[in-house]
């Protein structure tokens, strides 16, 4: 029952016309040349990344995907613009706080009081004080948004240069056929993928 084991395994490992007698020429696997392998070597996803980390965009222009420096450029301008909008009222409110708190402790007029948004003179102190630390907690989360979509510009620069290489040729297809599964025994509808040859 051994050599029989064995006959089998053999059988299964060559070829036939490895079997048949032709067993002095060694098989060489044939690979097969992807036009996709040669994309990706030339267009790294790596240098794409660096390139956005370097300046938000860059990996968009570098993936010729134009479309999207709009989206970019207006994400981290508008995380730009709401920082100088809270770094501003933030200064005018501590100002504005500092000279009504000297005021109060010092009971000294204060020349300063001039020099104070006319908005902002009408607000008492504890108002002011909160608002202060309202806008510097507004400061804090602009900074944070603008890394994060900044980091964001860099993960879809390398992601887009990685699907640079994706196969999205006629050889895929995906279809569905009636037919008899033979691992359950019964009929019904196969879902088939094909891919490649």
């Amino acid at each position: 029952m051994k050599p029989v084991l064995f006959l089998l395994l053999t059988f299964s490992f060559f070829a036939p016309s490895e079997v048949s007698g032709q067993a002095d020429t060694i098989p060489t696997p044939s690979k097969k040349i992807n036009r996709y392998d040669s994309i990706s070597k030339i267009h790294p996803p790596r240098t794409a990344a660096i390139r956005s980390a370097i300046l938000p965009g860059l990996g968009q222009i570098y993936n010729k995907k134009y479309w999207k420096l709009p989206i970019v450029y207006g994400a981290l301008g508008t995380c730009a613009g709401i920082f100088f909008y809270n770094l501003n009222n933030y200064k005018d409110t501590r100002f504005a706080y500092r000279v009504k708190y000297n005021m109060r402790v010092n009971r000294t007029d204060s020349a300063l009081f001039s020099q104070i948004d006319p908005l902002l003179k009408p607000i008492d102190e504890e108002s002011l004080r909160y608002y202060r630390d309202q806008f510097r907690r507004d400061i804090d989360y602009s900074v944070l948004f603008f890394l994060v979509l900044w980091g964001l510009n860099v993960v879809d620069a390398t992601v887009d240069a990685h699907l640079k290489s994706f196969d999205v040729g006629p050889d895929l297809s995906l279809q569905v056929k009636p037919g008899l599964s033979a691992l359950a025994g019964t009929s019904g509808l196969s879902v088939v993928l094909k891919i490649g040859k």
